[in-house]
């Protein structure tokens, strides 16, 4: 994180801690005129003047000094009571830009506090590609209301936007472009190009294009500036460029940004004609969610949670992999149940087990974690996943080797037995590898059936190497030791 960064953060952290302390005195001050043994009418005059006109007008200047995006963060990072509040005080106007900005569950809080003539004209506010983001958040007769309201050309764009997959480029593209003629000059563009009151954000390049729309190529903005203006455009424009189409995953689209330094990329469809663009904070946002959304998955959540909701809400987002994870913790007690004839005549197998389990566990995790990575980065194909399934397992048998017979020799330290020091080396290698191999299969195999390859991989990894350990550690000493 570089200094600009860091000194953004700390500076939205401080609106954050501004923003709690007047909300801090404005309750600290409610509390005591509450108190004040007075006639009604009379404190609710009192309420009125030492609050709204103190406390209050002041965090309303505030949020107004504030960007969307950082009132977003604050809203998120407030108990609901709180969040409702700021929320009531922020300019109708902006209501928009900020339900764009802020998570998905923390939206579902502030929508739901929204009349259907506020959600309306919320949505008005934003272009056709951010009323799509926020269509599946909105009621239906909200979204009726809002069709009615747009233009022709404008529902079109919707329903168009509206009719992509989630994750596709589609998905993320937006409409407003600058498109030129290649048989124009430099000196028609520049003057096209002063028409606009401000030019669409990230507008690195113009998009040349024939009379049916269909795309010839690029001009960035600097050939327009350093080129004499009778030069044509059809001259300067570049050919070679990334063009990306609505049905690809929006993941193929982050990795052509990042590969090619892009700052804004066409979309074209099969005909070739040019349908809208994808910017860089687009994408950033893209990544952004799959990276938290990845994250949740691999603890086993099912959505986006909003820190502050309801117990009842948080506790069933959680529950489908703690059931599974305690199903999997009964098999691997029943494991350790059929050996329990072992266990009695050998009491340090049951000190040593957590050893083998745990080991295994996070190797096991950190293959997972490589394959998803070069599965997002499509790094894996067909032809050399068998190369590192093996190369995989043979890292398993070094450090099974290694990190085993230190285990091992640690275990004969402790009770002067050689075979119990083998066993335990042994288990530790065997469990290793069962976790190399089980590491690649789980996320490869969820790749496969199109199903995304972090859900729930930590606790099915946890499940079987502890399981696997379990018996394998036990059946080895049942064989050997007793």
């Amino acid at each position: 994180m570089n200094e600009a960064e860091i000194h953004h953060t700390e500076n939205v952290q401080q609106h954050l801690k501004q923003v709690e302390l007047l909300l801090h005195r404005h309750a600290l001050l409610e509390t005591v005129v509450h108190r004040q043994e007075m006639p009604r009418e009379e404190r609710h005059a009192l309420v009125d003047t030492l609050l709204h006109k103190q406390h209050l007008a002041a965090l309303q200047r505030k949020l107004d000094g504030l960007h969307p995006a950082d009132i977003a963060y604050i809203l998120e990072a407030l108990p609901i009571e709180q969040r409702l509040q700021v929320w009531e005080l922020v300019k109708s106007d902006r209501d928009g830009e900020i339900l764009i900005e802020v998570s998905d569950a923390v939206r579902e809080s502030l929508i739901a506090t929204m009349s259907r003539e506020e959600l309306r004209e919320a949505a008005e506010q934003l272009d056709t590609d951010e009323i799509a983001d926020l269509a599946p958040d909105l009621p239906q007769n909200v979204m009726r209301d809002v069709f009615k309201a747009l233009s022709i050309e404008d529902r079109e764009q919707l329903r168009a936007a509206m009719s992509y997959e989630e994750g596709s480029v589609g998905a993320l593209m937006d409409f407003n472009m600058v498109q030129v003629r290649e048989d124009v000059t430099l000196e028609v563009v520049s003057r096209y190009l002063r028409r606009f009151d401000q030019l669409p954000d990230h507008t690195d390049q113009v998009f040349v294009v024939d009379r049916d729309d269909r795309l010839l190529g690029v001009l960035p903005i600097n050939l327009i500036v350093v080129n004499e203006p009778e030069e044509l455009v059809g001259s300067l424009m570049l050919t070679d460029t990334v063009k990306l189409h609505p049905e690809e995953k929006a993941s193929q689209a982050a990795q052509s940004f990042e590969r090619y330094d892009l700052v804004s990329a066409p979309v074209v469809d099969e005909q070739g004609t040019l349908v809208g663009r994808v910017t860089v904070d687009v994408v950033l946002d893209f990544i952004r969610t799959e990276a938290e959304s990845d994250l949740l998955n691999q603890a086993g959540l099912i959505e986006e949670e909003d820190i502050f909701a309801s117990v009842w809400k948080s506790a069933k987002n959680r529950w489908a992999w703690l059931a599974l994870n305690l199903c999997t913790a009964f098999f691997a007690s029943r494991v350790i149940g059929s050996f329990e004839g072992t266990i009695e005549k050998y009491v340090a197998l049951a000190t040593l087990m957590p050893i083998v389990a745990g080991i295994a566990g996070n190797s096991a995790n950190q293959t997972t974690t490589i394959v998803i990575r070069s599965l997002a980065l499509g790094q894996i194909t067909p032809v050399n996943a068998r190369q590192l399934l093996l190369k995989e397992l043979a890292i398993g048998t070094l450090n099974g080797l290694v990190w085993g017979g230190i285990a091992g020799f640690f275990a004969y330290s402790l009770y002067h037995s050689v075979a119990l020091g083998i066993v335990m080396m042994s288990a530790i290698l065997l469990n290793l590898l069962v976790g190399a191999f089980i590491g690649m299969a789980i996320p490869l195999g969820m790749h496969r059936y199109g199903r995304d390859p972090a859900i729930g991989s930590s606790v099915l990894l946890t499940a079987i190497t502890d399981s696997g350990g379990f018996f394998i550690f036990l059946g080895l000493a049942t064989l050997f030791l007793i």
